[in-house]
């Protein structure tokens, strides 16, 4: 197949305001061009209408009904992502008839892995009919829950990504990829046919929870307030206690499997430093488990923003961190890109997710195709 031009969308659990949109030329296997991206600010109501039904899905645990936000937020932000995609289609000089399909990853409001008992379960918002009628193209949707009913963990996805850029700037499995957004995960590429992902532990929700609840803004910018504080080590080591660390892959996380009470009784200061060294030290124990422990993190995500956290992942992970900018990545776009290319390949009927990344029971294809 030639590459196409392919838009992904991201709207990660940490919430911050934002659609990551990017524009992707690809065949689903590599990477012919990337083209233009952008942040797009939601409005502020949507905003609202994500933040209860999140709130909604806690209390829901898939249990009877869906809440009745659910609809009305899901059809909310689909039409703002399809704005979003039009407006940076033309932006870049193209047309939506040049693009050959959209991939629309939606909004995690709940997910649950699964354990011996039962399979897991895991609920996007997002209505991709309606997105490829306003958009006049094909819509990928729908990424997780296939991998789910199949008995795989439903994320990370971006193992298969993270792959093909790590072709282009190490062979030698001594680097893997860090993304740091509601929850950390790490790809690691063995430089053959290995590839192993799951998700190390919590990254910036609850840090950026535990800011919001002291009325101190959005998130610890530029790890000012982490910086400043001292970890409270006994806590720590405590919290290092926890199972997931050490349970091996695959696994995954919700974005509330760790939450900001993790700080409670600390000062603003010493929680926000105490949180960020709680993330770099369960990467540390993530790449404990790998077949070989890389030498290079290259981090992706919001919190390759925060110093101290990078810091962190070097004092407290012992490996070295190198924000995927310098790469020439594009570190606020690599999760939209994830999306575009595996747009890509959902319409090729590849495989998404794999024993090693997600513990399906064989390479799956997954995804929902409208249009």
């Amino acid at each position: 197949m030639e590459p196409i031009w392919a838009v992904g969308l991201m709207t990660g659990t940490v919430l911050d305001g934002n659609i990551d949109v990017a524009l992707l030329k690809t065949d689903g296997e590599t990477v012919e061009t990337a083209g233009a991206y952008t942040l797009a600010p939601y409005p502020p109501e949507i905003r609202f209408l994500l933040e209860e039904s999140l709130a909604q899905a806690r209390v829901w645990e898939f249990e009877g009904p869906e809440p009745a936000i659910f609809a009305v937020a899901e059809e909310a932000l689909t039409r703002a992502q399809s704005r979003a995609v039009q407006d940076l289609v033309e932006s870049a000089g193209l047309t939506m008839a040049e693009i050959g399909i959209v991939g629309f990853h939606g909004q995690t409001v709940l997910h649950r892995a699964p354990n011996r008992e039962r399979l897991g379960d895991t609920r996007q918002l997002g209505d991709g009919e309606l997105m490829a009628s306003i958009l006049g193209c094909k819509v990928a949707y729908d990424f997780r829950t296939a991998d789910v009913r199949a008995g795989g963990q439903g994320a990370p996805l971006a193992a298969v990504y993270h792959a093909a850029l790590l072709r282009g700037v190490d062979r030698s499995g001594d680097s893997a990829v860090l993304n740091l957004g509601g929850v950390g995960n790490v790809s690691w590429w063995d430089g053959e046919d290995l590839v192993i992902a799951f998700d190390t532990g919590p990254a910036n929700a609850p840090l950026n929870d535990f800011i919001k609840s002291l009325g101190l803004g959005e998130m610890d910018r530029d790890g000012a307030l982490g910086a400043s504080g001292k970890v409270d080590e006994e806590r720590l080591a405590r919290l290092l206690e926890h199972p997931y660390m050490t349970a091996p892959y695959p696994k995954s996380l919700d974005r509330y499997s760790f939450t900001a009470a993790m700080a409670d009784g600390l000062s603003p200061e010493d929680g926000a430093a105490t949180l960020s060294a709680f993330t770099a030290s369960a990467v540390g124990k993530a790449l404990d488990l790998l077949p070989r422990r890389p030498k290079r993190l290259i981090v992706a995500g919001g919190g390759r923003r925060n110093p101290t956290i990078m810091a962190m992942l070097e004092q407290r992970a012992g490996v070295e961190a190198v924000s995927a900018d310098e790469f020439g990545w594009r570190g606020d776009a690599v999760e939209a890109e994830l999306f575009a290319f595996l747009a890509v390949r959902v319409l090729r009927g590849l495989p998404i997710s794999f024993p090693t990344t997600t513990g399906a029971p064989r390479p799956l294809q997954g995804g929902r195709l409208a249009g």
